[in-house]
């Protein structure tokens, strides 16, 4: 049986990801350090499957980790581990340090010694996988799209140490021969995202009959990437991509995030109507703006269609639909994360 160590698997595209790969008959050695954003419930269907472990854990735990890669001995390590919110990386950049640099480095520093310790097919097949963002690129025009040759500018905490860690995957498998892999995907959307993020945050505010925040003029573009679509790439890359070689991933669907917000309303209004029946796109509110708010990403995903044959399966209209209806469907799974120390603020405001 296939055997997989993945870190950050009780989060957002770690558990989608998880989900899947269970489903598909991989064992998973599932690391999690269930900070605010990793949800158990997430994993509720995988309770007492023999295919699923779920340790709680912390990246930054050489032993823990040297430990599982010994008891396991996985196929593969993926690693989604991150702190990943901009606005929380404004007020408080130290953690996104310590988890994406310093974590990531000693999880590196693990699954390179258990690498080395291996022999003949088993060394041979191990691939380390990270999962990046597209935000360690910085900012675009109005034209134009990031390739994995655009140079790393990155513009907030959050993406200097994404882009960080990044440079600590790459200069181990240059400096240690440690065989890597790497991608760099757009905004992501779908079930079980926690619900400070555009999409869930919208969704969540807008059946309250609360205020819909807009940044700015809310005319920054995302390309948007439905979480299935992002999953399948991750497996795809695993498979058949090429030692080293970083991957971008993207959804083809370049959006305002304005439209995004109109986009959620529009289907709200169709599928559980105010009361009073007016639109929940009055809802929304224009706030100041995000402190270095990248105007534009977009993401060209043509090295991953042309050297592996993948294509996102899921057009923005499909996926936001599928979203919004997994979101009403599952308001149990909400209410139990707003339980939680997180109330819908807003946060990342100081400049």
């Amino acid at each position: 049986m296939t055997t997989w160590l993945v870190t950050g698997g009780a989060g957002f595209i770690g558990g989608n990801f998880v989900l899947e790969a269970v489903a598909r008959g991989v064992k998973v050695v599932n690391l999690d350090a269930l900070t605010y954003a990793g949800n158990r419930d997430t994993l509720a269907s995988l309770d007492g499957d023999p295919n699923h472990v779920f340790v709680h854990g912390d990246i930054g735990d050489r032993d823990l980790v040297a430990k599982l890669l010994a008891e396991h001995r996985p196929d593969a390590v993926l690693n989604f581990a991150a702190e990943s919110h901009v606005d929380r990386s404004i007020d408080g950049p130290a953690a996104f340090i310590q988890t994406n640099v310093v974590g990531t480095l000693a999880l590196l520093e693990a699954v390179r010694d258990h690498w080395k310790s291996l022999q003949g097919e088993a060394k041979d097949s191990f691939r380390f996988l990270h999962v990046s963002t597209d935000e360690v690129y910085g900012s675009l025009g109005e034209t134009g799209k990031f390739t994995e040759e655009t140079p790393y500018a990155p513009n907030s905490p959050y993406s200097a140490s994404k882009a960080a860690s990044d440079h600590l995957v790459r200069a181990f498998h240059h400096t240690y021969g440690l065989p890597v892999l790497t991608t760099n995907c757009s905004n992501n959307y779908g079930p079980y995202h926690f619900p400070e993020k555009l999409v869930p945050l919208v969704i969540a505010k807008a059946l309250a009959g609360e205020a819909l925040p807009v940044y700015g003029d809310g005319k920054q573009v995302r390309d948007w990437l439905f979480v299935a679509d992002h999953c399948e790439a991750i497996r795809t890359v695993l498979a058949k991509g090429r030692v080293g070689e970083t991957y971008n991933v993207g959804g083809n669907a370049e959006k305002q995030n304005l439209e995004v917000v109109q986009a959620i309303c529009a289907l709200l209004d169709a599928r559980r109507p105010r009361a009073d029946g007016i639109s929940r796109a009055s809802q929304i509110t224009f706030v100041a703006d995000r402190p270095g708010h990248d105007r534009r990403y977009a993401i060209d995903a043509s090295k991953l269609r042309d050297e592996l044959g993948w294509v996102p399966k899921y057009d923005f209209e499909r996926g936001i639909a599928e979203t919004i209806d997994w979101y009403l469907n599952h308001q149990d799974w909400v209410q139990r994360v707003l339980d939680g120390s997180y109330r819908l603020e807003r946060i990342g405001g100081v400049a």
